[in-house]
């Protein structure tokens, strides 16, 4: 739990993704937690296979936007990336001072399938996919207050009362641990 009290917003901003054909755009937040800066983003990169290209592009736009945070800040990534690991590997992997925290914390299992449409039938398909398509992504400050993964699960594996999941895709819940 978060007490209101305990952050302060210090700014937003939407940055666009020029060549989206899907009108996805990247979101900000600068905030200062306890004396420590952090930079929250979140998108929802372009959906299917055949953009791979677009979803390329928008991963290298929110990558530079990690780059360019303060080194004094901590800058955490999330939301529902489309990605698959080739176009990770095909830009050359993420910047070695930034972590997939799926991986930094051992690839739990449990949490490996973000869309799985052996589970979830909300899109009612006749086929199943089991991808990782739900990520997020943490680059540590150098120095100061450290916020650093501990652990990991999925939300929204229970069927509301109409019988449905709340998405096709189930969410990412992060613990952190904050040390000041």
């Amino acid at each position: 739990m978060l007490k209101k009290s305990r952050v302060k917003l210090l700014k937003t901003e939407i940055i666009p993704f020029p060549s989206t054909s899907m009108m996805r755009n990247l979101l900000t937040v600068q905030a200062s937690f306890c004396g420590i800066e952090l930079h929250l983003m979140t998108s929802h990169l372009e959906s299917t296979k055949n953009h791979s290209g677009e979803r390329i592009n928008q991963l290298k736009t929110v990558l530079t936007k990690i780059k360019e945070a303060p080194e004094t800040s901590i800058v955490i990534f999330g939301g529902d990336t489309n990605l698959r690991d080739q176009e990770v590997a095909k830009i050359g992997g993420l910047p070695s001072n930034v972590c997939d925290i799926w991986e930094y914390l051992g690839k739990p299992e449990h949490c490996r399938y973000t869309w799985d449409t052996k589970t979830n039938h909300n899109l009612q398909v006749n086929y199943v996919s089991r991808m990782r398509f739900d990520r997020v992504f943490f680059r540590a400050s150098k120095g100061g207050g450290q916020i650093i993964p501990q652990n990991m699960d999925l939300i929204g594996l229970e069927k509301l009362d109409c019988g449905k999941f709340p998405s096709d895709h189930w969410g990412i819940y992060c613990d952190f641990r904050v040390v000041l």
